[in-house]
């Protein structure tokens, strides 16, 4: 299966796995340059649901443009599972470590997760983006994005809303009408807030 067809797919849920499955925290995991697929196929067969959010990319050769997707976090996907049985994870080929603090896995916001799962569905424009902690925060008040919140910028002429991931410090953009966003009057918003700490791999 190639990587545009792995794009298509919904993330994996297992059917062997137990009814509180679903209710695992995310988790990020660091894997080796180029293997996300990979990775995610052999969590696939391990009965694990994941989640490896993509995007189009153009690439200029000498004769013609090219698009294909690539990994949205380029190096990264992310898995549910129970941290008190790691092992399994980190024996996964091209695994190379959970993200965390102090040598602990650290979940990953579930109100993060949905954000980029809604804006990869929605199928509006994605890209990675530098990772912003601070900054206006605005809710996306009609469209497909509905309800989602994030910050707003200006880039290249056109308006985009910073969806972010705290643990690992990486955000993206999803292009948007700045009709369609309303000012957040306070920033302690439950989505997108500073880290306390630097996230450092296990």
């Amino acid at each position: 299966m190639t990587i545009s067809q792995r794009a298509n797919r919904q993330p994996y849920f297992a059917e062997e796995l137990p009814p509180l499955a679903d209710k695992l925290p995310w988790f990020a995991l660091q894997v080796r340059a180029c293997a996300e697929a990979r990775v995610a196929d052999h969590l696939e067969g391990k009965g694990y649901e994941w989640f490896l959010p993509m995007c189009k990319t153009r690439k200029r050769w000498s004769d013609r443009v090219k698009e294909r997707q690539v990994p949205l976090f380029p190096g990264y996907l992310f898995c549910r599972f129970d941290p008190q049985n790691r092992l399994p994870i980190l024996m996964t080929p091209g695994v190379i470590q959970i993200v965390g603090y102090n040598r602990l896995p650290v979940p990953i916001d579930e109100f993060e997760i949905n954000a980029i799962q809604t804006s990869v569905a929605s199928g509006v424009s994605t890209e990675p983006w530098p990772f912003l902690a601070v900054g206006d925060r605005v809710r996306i008040d009609s469209g497909p994005l509905q309800g989602l919140k994030g910050i707003l910028v200006k880039f290249r002429g056109c308006h985009r809303v910073i969806l972010s991931v705290s643990l690992l410090q990486r955000s993206v953009a999803v292009e948007i009408d700045s009709a369609f966003v309303t000012s957040l009057i306070s920033t302690d918003s439950p989505c997108f807030g500073r880290p306390s700490a630097h996230s450092k791999p296990l």
